[in-house]
């Protein structure tokens, strides 16, 4: 096993979080990619660990916290940390160590940087991206909103702990029709899918749904709203975590129609 950062022979892997076996991954288009070559002259610092026999089977990617939803100084921010989990593909290598040894490394790049910290983020409840497993690690809490759970492991007596930049506001019925509005930062596909699957569930409905997306990549955008990826359907937000399918989409934005009439 070895950890190196990431060479254009894998950056499909990389675009589709190593599950170039999923057709559902096939759904997220190539936002991941656009931001990908957008990000990677910004800081952006990608490790993935290979098998002696060439096989990717984890991945970390971090960020100076400037293009984060976070709020902080002279730090870097995880975006996520992923180990391959599923039977399918090159099975699961969760569980031996992996993820330790490329947070280690993501620590270990960004102290050569210069950064005075790095910042992790984790959800409060035992699935992906798990809070507690962070702290095992020595990261500590310093915020949370709702199940997200800000993290860090300061590097130096200086350093100033980050916080959460909260949302601002949020989109706003438009009377007459169903408003459908979909954020998009582009870095995660999962929240790419997402996006295409309610683009396209909208079109199908003529001018009566006006579906609308919100480029957040733009930092000035994300800082209007405070939102870089969710789904609303008029002004009620659509849990997206894990993606809703696109026939559950499809449904409530009927739903919403039907009402109209």
């Amino acid at each position: 096993m070895k950890i190196i950062d990431l060479e254009e022979k894998y950056n499909g892997l990389y675009f589709m979080c190593l599950e170039d076996w999923s057709d559902e991954m096939k759904e997220a288009g190539d936002h991941k990619e656009l931001w990908y070559n957008k990000m990677k002259d910004k800081g952006l610092g990608v490790k993935i660990a290979v098998t002696d026999d060439d096989k990717v089977v984890g991945m970390i990617q971090y960020v100076p916290i400037e293009h984060s939803t976070a709020e902080g100084k002279n730090l870097y921010i995880i975006k996520c940390i992923w180990v391959h989990g599923y039977k399918e593909g090159v099975g699961n290598f969760q569980k031996k160590g992996i993820g330790k040894l490329l947070i280690k490394a993501a620590e270990d790049d960004v102290r050569s940087k210069g950064a005075k910290g790095l910042v992790a983020w984790g959800l409060s409840i035992p699935v992906f991206m798990r809070a507690s497993w962070f702290k095992k690690q020595g990261y500590v809490k310093v915020d949370k909103l709702n199940m997200s759970v800000l993290l860090w492991k300061p590097f130096s007596d200086d350093a100033i702990a980050p916080k959460w930049i909260k949302q601002r506001k949020k989109p706003k019925k438009i009377p007459g029709n169903v408003s459908v509005t979909s954020f998009i930062n582009g870095w995660c596909p999962a929240q790419n899918i997402v996006f295409e699957r309610a683009k396209r569930a909208a079109s199908e409905f003529g001018d009566i749904v006006v579906f609308t997306e919100v480029d957040t990549f733009n930092r000035e955008t994300f800082l209007e709203w405070g939102i870089a990826d969710a789904l609303y359907i008029d002004e009620k937000q659509i849990r997206t975590g894990p993606p809703p399918s696109y026939e559950d989409i499809r449904k409530k934005i009927a739903k919403r129609v039907k009402k109209l009439n």
